[in-house]
């Protein structure tokens, strides 16, 4: 019987911008679990819809976001102008005044993945944003942040 460090050696290493993948989106999906979320530089507009959301949003709001900001990142522009201009997020349960956050929460995830980006000098690139995102939307809606 194998100990666990024979074990260890035997398995085989994460690529560490694999690691780097998983990690962000932990700390991406424990920072936007919070509410209000933390907006640097924010405009009134935005003040405003985040304090007339009290509550932090359900999980259907997060993930309707999460579909605008992936197909933001893909250049899927069509896509996403459709579903906005027919309101397509209420065929899935969500009010018609759920938009401006939509909006603003796919905004937010989308220039969170931007940074990423830029602070990795392009290694994490439009590819690896999208499964940031797949991944980081995982953890939040599944509760798996351990």
């Amino acid at each position: 019987m194998p100990s666990r460090w024979e074990r260890l050696l035997e398995t085989k290493p994460i690529p560490v911008i694999e690691h780097l993948i998983e990690e962000v989106s932990k700390l991406f999906a424990e920072s936007i679990r919070v509410w209000p979320l933390e907006v640097e530089d924010a405009d009134d507009a935005t003040l405003a819809l985040l304090k007339a959301q009290e509550k932090r949003p359900e999980d259907a709001v997060f993930r309707e976001a999460f579909r605008l900001a992936k197909w933001d990142l893909g250049r899927e522009f069509e896509a996403f102008d459709d579903y906005i201009r027919n309101m397509r997020f209420v065929a899935v349960g969500l009010p018609p005044d759920a938009k401006g956050l939509l909006l603003f929460l796919s905004r937010f995830m989308t220039e969170q993945a931007l940074g990423l980006n830029e602070a990795t000098e392009g290694r994490i690139d439009r590819p690896r944003m999208l499964r940031v995102l797949e991944r980081t939307e995982k953890l939040l809606l599944r509760g798996h942040l351990s």
